[in-house]
């Protein structure tokens, strides 16, 4: 299954564009990305600190399956995610339940999951804050980048392109097997 890609300069929210799109009835699923966000959402009315040169995006789909379990999503796009961004930092990434994740104890990516309901239809929102390339300063909070872990600038080209390819295997698999195989395979 292929994900449109939209790529745009500024937005308030990845998510908020996402939703948009559901309610224009934009319905093919898409993945939505932008070098900026003036307005980043986090779990619990949380702000997502977007610092230009960072990872934003959000990915929405349609869900299928008739039973929902929204707990098992967070915790696959959690592993998927970890997946990914182990392959280009090699550094061990510890899942902190239910949206974070991080390196030596410091948060590199926030991930924000939301359940839309929209014509009879089951819509997930996953919106993903990865700090690539510079680590925001946040009160209580231990934050870092990928380039501060590689000492090296990191290509978010390169991270968006595997998180599409992922998130379309992903896409076709979920509909397809059980929650125990997902798990097993993106938990390894």
């Amino acid at each position: 299954m292929k994900l449109r890609l939209i790529k745009m300069k500024s937005v308030q929210s990845t998510n908020s564009i996402a939703l948009r799109l559901i309610e224009k009835k934009k319905l093919k699923p898409t993945l939505i990305t932008s070098v900026i966000q003036t307005n980043g959402r986090g779990t619990m009315g949380k702000k997502w600190i977007s610092i230009k040169g960072n990872l934003f995006i959000s990915i929405f789909f349609e869900i299928k399956r008739k039973t929902i379990n929204y707990k098992q999503y967070a915790l696959l796009n959690a592993y998927l995610l970890k997946n990914i961004i182990t392959k280009f930092s090699k550094k061990k990434i510890d899942i902190k339940w239910p949206n974070d994740l991080l390196i030596k104890k410091q948060k590199i990516c926030g991930i924000l999951q939301e359940i839309v309901q929209f014509d009879a239809k089951t819509f997930l929102i996953v919106g993903v804050g990865i700090n690539t390339n510079v680590s925001p300063l946040i009160k209580n909070c231990k934050v870092t980048s990928l380039k501060n872990v590689l000492k090296k600038d990191i290509d978010n080209n390169d991270i968006l392109k595997k998180i599409k390819m992922e998130y379309e295997n992903f896409i076709q698999q979920m509909n397809k097997c059980n929650f125990a195989k997902l798990k097993k395979k993106y938990s390894k």
